[in-house]
This record gives structure tokens, sequence and C-alpha cells, in this order.
């Protein structure tokens, strides 16, 4: 009931709550490190880019992936895998978010509470709606980093590209579809079928 006492209240817009953040191109490590939400988001050279939430199918392949690596790390001692969100830093700067992350035993500083710092693994489950995003911009920027080994696993056409770092770019090693096994170089021994990671529920 609209009363005298009990007025129409306007919402807030919300430039309002955005002014409460600093600018595009303002944005410190600082600043991310601080910023608390529940969506995936990225630091990009002063920038945050807040990413898309990933589909059903996109979990359900993260989840498979974890099911099968993290058990064969884990029973080995070989170090840590881990999934998003997670921030890894890239370097100064540069924090970005892949889909799962495996850092070596050997490497187990860089394992950090507030951020990882280079993995030398990551893998992106590309979306459909970006998959320059992966394909070129963060393959750019992981071979810049140094990241041994990146998968790009496409949901869509049902394929695992492995690539390997060569000098200050990646080649790759292997495209994979369903029927074939994939494997890494930083885990031998380990192998996943493509044909079970890319399975119906």
């Amino acid at each position: 009931m609209i009363t005298r006492d009990h007025p129409i209240q306007k919402p807030v817009p919300t430039y309002e709550i955005a002014q409460l953040f600093p600018a595009q191109g303002d944005w410190s490590e600082a600043d991310f490190l601080g910023l608390d939400t529940n969506r995936l988001a990225e630091l990009n050279e002063g920038k945050l880019e807040v990413m898309e939430m990933p589909t059903y199918f996109h979990q359900l392949i993260v989840m498979r992936l974890v099911l099968f690596l993290f058990p064969f790390v884990a029973n080995r001692k070989l170090g840590q895998i881990a999934i998003a969100p997670l921030r890894v830093r890239l370097w100064p700067g540069k924090i970005r978010e892949p889909d799962l992350v495996f850092i070596s035993a050997a490497h187990a500083n860089r394992v950090g509470e507030q951020y990882w710092g280079l993995p030398d693994l990551a893998a992106e489950i590309i979306s459909e709606s970006d998959p320059d995003h992966d394909r070129i911009t963060k393959m750019a920027e992981y071979a810049q980093a140094g990241i041994p080994e990146y998968w790009i696993i496409d949901p869509y056409m049902r394929t695992v590209e492995v690539y390997l770092l060569a000098g200050a770019e990646y080649q790759m090693a292997k495209d994979l579809a369903e029927g074939e096994t994939l494997t890494t170089t930083q885990l031998p021994g380990f192998a996943l079928s493509v044909t079970e990671l890319f399975a119906p529920e």
C-alpha cells in the first residue's frame, strides 16, 4: 500500500554502485585481490574482465578431468591440481583463471592462498561465444608467461588440442578426437579416453 508515509522508492541506478570501483584501466592487483564476488573475473593490464557463466557441459568436463587427474597426482605425490575459480598470476598486472591447472611438486612454492604462480600445465574449455579468447589471447599469454603445456578442450567439436612450449611459442603436439587417448608430458603414465571425457551424462 502506497501512503504519504511510504512513498514509492526509486531503484538505485547500478552506475552508482559501479562508481565504488576503480575505472577500467585503473585496477591494481590489490583492488582485484580484494574483490568479493562469486563471478569469474580476470585482471588484464589494469582492466577487470568478467567471464561468462559456464554451461553445465563445461562443468561436467571439468569434473571428469578432476576425477581422473586428482587421484593420479595425489597418489603419486606429483603436485597439486586445481580448478577455477582460482587466480593464476602470469606476471604483474596479469591474472587469469584457467579452467584447470597442475603445479608439480618441484614448484610447490608457486602455490599460494590469494593466487598461484605459473602452473606446469593449464587447460581451458572454450566457449562457443568467444573461442578466440582461449585460442588466441590466452594462448599467447600462457606462452609468454612460460607455461610448458597447454590444453584447449573444445566441447562442441569434441576435440582436445595439446600444445607444448617451443621457445617463445606453442607448437601443437596432438589434436585428439573421440576414440583417441589424452596423455601429457607433465604426468608420464596418465591416460584419459577422449570419448569418456565427452560422454553424455
